[in-house]
């Protein structure tokens, strides 16, 4: 049976059972009738007009995350240095994340379906590398947090083999978490009588607020789990700014210390409004405010622009802001150009 038959067919008949039990629910005939003709035919040319941000963040993170990590897995005295292999790390998980979720729009947009353990697969790499550049920026933090508090112990804290440590740590975790959750609804989850073949990940958002209550506890410890890093992360910014803020360096609005304090905020403001969006949107949702069709569309934005586009900004707006990182660069490009335009010399 066809996927969006299905999802229709149950989708529905959870909105009716909460319509007939909560009268702020009431939609008339019509309204009902274009909302099941709009989950069985959804608006594919609109739809691929969200192809276009997750395209586009992808080919500008191509465009210059692969030649910072060249450089900071090429010099010896760069990948020493614990906050360059942690921005590594963070951006190989940025970079993976557009490759496997611009893989995932890309074929829900064209309306093809994936295996089933293809697709299990699928989500389960997206969930891993969103997970590992959330805990990468939060150790990125821990690391500034550290060099600051404590200069004279921070070298013995964090050096650069307890630093790659760490990193597997974050690989580690961001694997178990998402491989729980898949377990637990493997285990508590029966075979429905028509299932639901997709790999969309703003239609599996929607999809868990009709689920069971395992679904929707995973659902819940999944949120409140990235608010926690995040404001985890949020809460050592506030920390760092009240402890040298006596120092003077805060003193100039463009001096480098405000310029990447706000370069720090902007890139975490990014990481916090999907998620915001998203529990504003489920509040919404579930309280009747707005109905399936705009709850889709929102999870759209949420996925296709929120959640992809600090993914893209982060190179730009952070990493290429450390000097060893621009002058490498600006050297390698040089060179390059030098070795194009030189004359080729006859024998």
């Amino acid at each position: 049976m066809n996927f969006l038959t299905c999802a229709s067919a149950k989708i529905l008949n959870a909105t009716l059972r909460e319509i007939d039990s909560n009268r702020s629910l009431d939609l008339d005939e019509p309204s009902t009738y274009m909302l099941q003709e709009w989950i069985i035919s959804p608006p594919y040319t609109d739809m691929k007009m969200f192809l276009i941000p997750p395209i586009v963040c992808l080919v500008a993170a191509i465009l210059v995350i692969p030649s910072i990590l060249f450089v900071i897995f090429s010099s010896f005295s760069i990948r020493q240095e614990t906050r360059y292999l942690l921005l590594g790390n963070a951006l190989l998980c940025d970079l993976m994340y557009l490759i496997f979720y611009t893989l995932s729009a890309v074929l829900n947009g064209m309306n093809l379906t994936l295996p089933k353990y293809a697709c299990v697969l699928l989500l389960f790499l997206l969930a891993v590398t969103y997970c590992g550049g959330l805990l990468t920026a939060a150790a990125m933090v821990l690391d500034i947090f550290l060099a600051i508090l404590f200069p004279l112990r921070y070298v013995a804290i964090l050096p650069s083999s307890r630093t790659k440590k760490l990193i597997v740590l974050i690989w580690v975790s961001s694997g178990v978490f998402p491989g729980i959750i898949y377990l637990v609804l493997m285990v508590t989850q029966k075979p429905a009588l028509c299932p639901m073949n997709t790999c969309s990940v703003p239609i599996i958002l929607v999809m868990t607020l009709h689920g069971d209550d395992a679904v929707k506890l995973c659902y819940v410890l999944s949120v409140t789990a990235l608010f926690l890093c995040l404001a985890l992360i949020h809460g050592c910014y506030i920390i760092l700014y009240l402890k040298t803020r006596q120092s003077g360096i805060w003193k100039s609005v463009f001096s480098r210390a405000s310029v990447t304090f706000l370069m720090h905020h902007t890139i975490l403001f990014f990481y916090f409004s999907p998620l915001l969006a998203l529990v504003v949107e489920t509040l919404l949702y579930i309280n009747a405010v707005i109905e399936l069709q705009t709850g889709i569309w929102i999870s759209l934005t949420i996925c296709n622009v929120l959640m992809v586009l600090p993914k893209a900004l982060l190179p730009y707006l952070y990493g290429l802001r450390y000097r060893e990182i621009s002058s490498s660069l600006k050297f390698i490009f040089r060179m390059k150009r030098l070795s194009l335009v030189s004359p080729v010399v006859s024998p």
